[in-house]
């Protein structure tokens, strides 16, 4: 009974991932294409950049969208945002999700919607993989988290 309600409860967390993820092949949609909601969005966004490692990372990750958002010189939606040119990970919005690391995305992404974010983020807008280094002059990392390192501009 316990090995078929586990089956059941698998099943029906795939079945909410992949049906969340309808339609992403075209983020703007076009003639019946669905479009992504916010949501699925940042969802992605959180799933494909913070290396499905962890809460923390995604949430960290998550915020930077957010901060992006809520500054006037980047798109004023999640979609716009993570769809910027060489911003976010390639295929953000076409590649395929698992199930295991899209429902702790989903779980992520509805606390950031809801308006969590990570302290430890504060301002930043931009981060990238752990361990590389680039000679910023006008940049401070504030944080790594999910095999990111965050950083703010002076």
């Amino acid at each position: 009974m316990q090995t078929n309600a586990r089956k059941f409860l698998a099943m029906a967390a795939l079945f909410v991932v992949t049906t969340s993820m309808a339609g992403c092949s075209s983020l703007f949609g076009g003639f019946g294409a669905p479009r992504l909601s916010e949501r699925d969005c940042m969802m992605r966004a959180m799933y494909f950049e913070s290396n499905r490692s962890s809460a923390e990372g995604m949430l960290a990750v998550g915020t930077v969208v957010m901060n992006r958002v809520n500054d006037r010189r980047y798109p004023q939606s999640v979609c716009g945002v993570i769809s910027q040119k060489n911003q976010f990970a390639k295929g953000v919005t076409t590649r395929k999700m698992s199930s295991s690391g899209g429902l702790l995305a989903a779980e992520v992404a509805d606390r950031v919607m809801a308006g969590a974010r990570h302290p430890g983020v504060r301002n930043a807008q931009h981060f990238h993989t752990a361990g590389l280094r680039f000679p910023y002059n006008n940049m401070h990392y504030v944080l790594m988290a999910g095999g990111n390192e965050f950083y703010e501009k002076y």
